[in-house]
């Protein structure tokens, strides 16, 4: 791995692990064992580091949030919505303390407000779909506010799993999925129901 490439991987360790404000260019490149100046070479600051961390996030949720048309059931929303979880996860320091961080940084901040605003979108897209389809019983303005409350735990799960458990790991990601799909049930089929009750079971055995 080259060494740009080293510091961008340490660097997103060290803030997921310490947070990014408690992380300094002098610690990133002690722990990679490297010279200040050999990082000054690749990076010229911390938020030239920041910003490249963010542009790896934002590919990769932009990505994640191109619903397909095609319907979705609960399974696949299960899976959508860990897909969604793991890159929370890997790019974790922004949400643990994502308030502090992008009051920081006015560019990150609306480039996050765009990703809550696809976050909101693509919901919205999979709510309408299992509506269509006969399979959520709701009316617009239960799924507006039901799309709004999904993209609320989602980007605050985190922060509220690093306070209320002081970790962040496979379990936590496979909860907030859990207590975002919660959400949907009361609108669901009976069928729909069993299927959520199954891969609860699957999963947190």
């Amino acid at each position: 791995m080259k060494t740009r490439e080293r510091i961008l991987h340490k660097s997103l360790e060290l803030f997921n692990e310490l947070g990014e404000p408690n992380v300094t260019t002098l610690l990133i490149s002690d722990e990679l064992e490297i010279s200040p100046g050999n990082l000054y070479y690749h990076f010229k600051s911390k938020i030239d580091i920041l910003t490249e961390l963010f542009d790896w996030y934002e590919n990769e949720m932009s990505a994640l949030l191109e619903v397909p048309d095609e319907p979705m059931d609960i399974e696949d929303q299960w899976f959508f919505l860990h897909l969604v979880f793991e890159s929370i996860a890997r790019y974790q320091f922004l949400y643990k303390d994502v308030v502090n961080v992008l009051a920081r940084h006015d560019k990150l901040r609306l480039r996050f407000q765009r990703i809550i605003t696809k976050k909101q979108k693509a919901t919205l897209q999979v709510l309408n779909n299992l509506h269509q389809q006969g399979r959520l019983q709701a009316n617009p303005s239960e799924i507006t506010a039901l799309s709004e409350n999904i993209v609320l735990t989602a980007t605050f799960w985190i922060s509220y799993a690093n306070v209320a458990k002081s970790q962040v790991d496979e379990m936590t990601l496979v909860q907030g999925v859990y207590q975002v799909i919660s959400q949907v049930v009361p609108f669901l089929e009976g069928e729909q129901r069993e299927m959520l009750e199954q891969l609860k079971n699957a999963y947190f055995r």
